[in-house]
């Protein structure tokens, strides 16, 4: 997935119809994102301009992605919304790398951990998801993000679990109104959910769904927004 700043932006609808079409096949879009709010991100270590330019994406997408539900969190849900923390980035098999409970995290991954209400992920995951394109940051920080909405008010389990995290992160990036989508965008967008279904050592289709499960899941919540993530 790629979002570049732009003043010309796509129409969302488009974006979204184009996406719609590429369900079984592999497609994506792009947006541009002024920075508002900053929620603190370790980024870890940054050696190359590559790595300095996919961690300024991953705060661009930080940012993005908790400004939609600060400002979104109302309209769907009771109670005040509260950011999750962002422990960014890590390097696994180090003292620094964060443990979920007594669980370490693990290489080549990116996830919520419950128990310390944060999200964090792998650089090396993000580095080279980067590399195709810099949609993959804003998909897996809003995926994560998606997991910390539940633990608040959802509580779904499983592949239903995931599904709807990949929903909730569709909500989130064509809700935003911080975005703005191009075209070739829909195809990066596609490939990196095909990807991160067929991959990934972290995301077998057994616990977070198939390539076009995964796809389907996050068009839903890009055509309908986060109430068409929601149990009815």
């Amino acid at each position: 997935m790629a979002l570049h700043r732009t003043t010309r932006s796509r129409p969302v609808a488009v974006a979204i119809g184009v996406l719609l079409a590429l369900v079984s096949v592999a497609g994506c879009s792009d947006d541009g994102l002024p920075k508002r709010r900053t929620v603190p991100v370790n980024q870890g270590d940054q050696g190359s301009g590559a790595d300095e330019a996919w961690t300024a994406e991953a705060r661009d997408a930080v940012n993005v992605v908790d400004d939609f539900w600060r400002s979104h969190w109302n309209q769907h849900f009771t109670g005040a919304y509260r950011s999750p923390k962002v422990v960014g980035t890590y390097t696994p098999n180090t003292p620094q790398a964060p443990r979920c409970g007594s669980e370490p995290a693990t290489p080549y991954n990116a996830f919520y951990c419950p128990a310390g209400d944060f999200i964090a992920w792998d650089g090396k995951l993000m580095r080279d998801g980067y590399a195709q394109g810099d949609s993959w940051v804003y998909l897996v920080i809003a995926h994560e993000w998606g997991h910390a909405v539940q633990r608040r008010v959802l509580g779904l389990k499983d592949v239903a679990q995931e599904l709807q995290a990949d929903c909730l992160a569709g909500a989130t990036l064509f809700g935003s109104e911080e975005l703005r989508f191009e075209p070739g965008d829909t195809d990066e967008l596609a490939q990196a959910l095909t990807a991160l279904a067929d991959e990934s050592p972290w995301t077998n289709s057994q616990d977070h769904g198939n390539a076009d499960q995964r796809l389907s899941a996050f068009s839903t919540g890009g055509r309908g927004g986060v109430n068409a993530c929601l149990p009815r």
